[in-house]
């Protein structure tokens, strides 16, 4: 059962950024040999850890239209809503992109600032696939870069067995968990072909895991280098990202997902109690919070999660993740719960307070967390899936320093000076380098800031 306290008696590690990552010995030798032999380390990995390992590694074009039709054909509902998903991440990725202005500006009389912002040319990203593959990952992994103006996205995906060889596949108990199926088509989950289809991947590799990350990072044979990876994955893929960091840029370290859902007494139990469990069913270390003025409430709302938790089909993983890190905080006023907010800087954080000047105040000063839903019927699993802003968020305290996925990962802001001779912002600024460059010690600097201005 969730565990009820008060804000004064809150352990001070939960305020604590919760990390399950960290370095792994393995995952470097997973890279480092990526990086030294390509495909042929692709393969290896491939043999340990995938269900198969395809004679070529892209999946064709087709596969993937073939993928996208065949789900409009036969579930059109999940179809349709990828393409809503997908319509309005676009919608709202572009109104991103279109906020990185460039500019160039006289500062000084003679001398003009200016900024550009440049798409990255190569973008990869990684899409898990496990017991419930990510399909909703791939519009929130590719809308944004291809909104940002990326030349070529590519996706790397863990490997299925194609169709055409399942049949032998079962002849010799292969393409399943450690024993891989070797030598057919290329292939990955038809979810995420159709969504990457949706979306407008450019090339997709059936290739998973840390050695996916590598393949990015460094470039094989088959798979291109790209300039930035994004993307979730499990602590193996968590830890490749942090180990190729530098080599390419990464969207963030995800840890554990959580959710803080401030409400008072106007907040009702079961849309609370429902959204605390969406979140807890991710995984066992998942963290789902309610913050609460109200002591009815919060005896109203443990109540309604043992209720639901009947009847959920993940209960063993929420059952697991409410009674070890769930939590109901009895506050004695909002400002309370604003503090506890900003101390805690969560990853989601929902406002089940009515509309009005006291729900306005408590947005206005939250400050840290890396998605906000204000008002009752804004659920966070609306941005989860369907309401355009994208679900990659930081975790663990990272949203005190950074925010969450968007078109910002995949452009770079440059900056630029041009210099009109003979004006007094070059005499200014060349006198000020001088001087600058005597200070420090470094005459080559001064030197080449003085003889721009000497007659």
């Amino acid at each position: 059962m969730i565990k009820i306290q008060k804000y004064s008696d809150v352990e001070q590690d939960f305020f604590t950024g919760r990390s399950f990552d960290g370095d792994n010995e393995v995952v470097k030798s997973v890279l480092e040999e990526v990086r030294v032999k390509g495909d042929a380390a692709l393969r290896l990995y491939g043999n340990k850890f995938d269900v198969a390992v395809p004679s070529v590694f892209e999946v064709p074009p087709e596969e993937l239209k073939a993928a996208a039709e065949k789900l409009k054909i036969q579930k059109r509902d999940i179809y349709d809503a990828l393409v809503y998903s997908h319509d309005l991440a676009l919608k709202f990725a572009s109104l991103q992109r279109k906020t990185f202005k460039d500019f160039e500006e006289e500062i000084e009389t003679g001398i003009f600032a200016g900024q550009k912002t440049i798409p990255v040319e190569n973008a990869g990203c990684y899409v898990p696939a496990g017991r419930f593959p990510l399909v909703s990952t791939v519009i929130m992994t590719v809308t944004p870069a291809i909104a940002a103006g990326v030349k070529n996205v590519i996706m790397c995906t863990p490997p299925r067995v194609h169709p055409d060889d399942q049949i032998e596949a079962g002849k010799t108990g292969k393409g399943v968990p450690g024993k891989a199926f070797v030598g057919g088509k290329p292939y990955a989950d038809e979810g995420i072909m159709a969504a990457a289809y949706i979306c407008g991947v450019n090339h997709l590799y059936a290739v998973g895991g840390s050695q996916a990350i590598g393949a990015m990072a460094y470039g094989t044979q088959s798979i291109p280098k790209v300039d930035v990876i994004v993307g979730p994955g499990n602590k193996f893929v968590a830890s490749a990202k942090k180990a190729v960091y530098g080599t390419v840029g990464i969207d963030m370290i995800a840890g554990p997902t959580e959710v803080m859902i401030v409400a008072d007494e106007s907040a009702n139990p079961k849309w609370v109690a429902a959204d605390l469990l969406a979140q807890a069913e991710h995984d066992v270390v998942a963290q789902a919070v309610l913050v609460t003025t109200d002591e009815e409430l919060a005896t109203k709302v443990s109540k309604e999660i043992e209720a639901q938790l009947e009847t959920l089909t993940t209960k063993t993983t929420a059952r697991q993740s409410i009674d070890t890190y769930g939590k109901i905080i009895l506050v004695d006023s909002l400002e309370q719960a604003i503090e506890i907010v900003n101390r805690k800087a969560p990853e989601h954080l929902e406002l089940a307070l009515e509309e009005g000047k006291e729900r306005d105040k408590v947005e206005k000063l939250c400050h840290n967390f890396g998605s906000m839903f204000i008002g009752h019927t804004s659920a966070e699993v609306f941005g989860d899936y369907s309401a355009g802003i994208n679900h990659t968020l930081p975790t663990s305290g990272s949203a005190r320093f950074t925010g969450g996925l968007s078109v910002r990962m995949f452009l770079k802001t440059v900056t630029t000076l041009r210099v009109k001779d003979g004006k007094t912002g070059i005499l200014k600024s060349a006198a000020a380098a001088g001087f600058l460059g005597d200070v420090e010690g470094l005459d080559g600097h001064a030197r080449a800031a003085r003889i721009r201005i000497e007659k």
